[in-house]
């Protein structure tokens, strides 16, 4: 698993929130976004903002949850693989 400082460079530009997220990821593990919702205290608006701006950055990847192909599950992005 990656970790934060795998990222710094991308993470410097980022706004508060992306950071908080982020941050949670690396705390708990794989979330989806209602877990991250229920942890956090930011609306699932900003959420969801920030996983989208986490993604774009390809610092967070997504994959489908296996408990409910509805949801992704979400975490940091593995750095060891080309193109990361």
């Amino acid at each position: 698993m990656s970790t934060l400082t795998d990222h710094d460079d991308e993470i410097d530009g980022l706004p508060p929130s992306a950071k908080f997220v982020l941050w949670v990821l690396e705390d708990e593990g794989e979330l989806t976004q209602q877990e991250l919702c229920d942890t956090i205290t930011l609306p699932a608006r900003t959420v969801r903002w920030a996983l989208n701006r986490l993604e774009d950055e390809g610092i967070v990847e997504s994959r489908p949850y296996t408990r409910d192909a509805r949801k992704s599950v979400y975490t940091i992005a593995d750095t060891d693989y080309p193109g990361s």
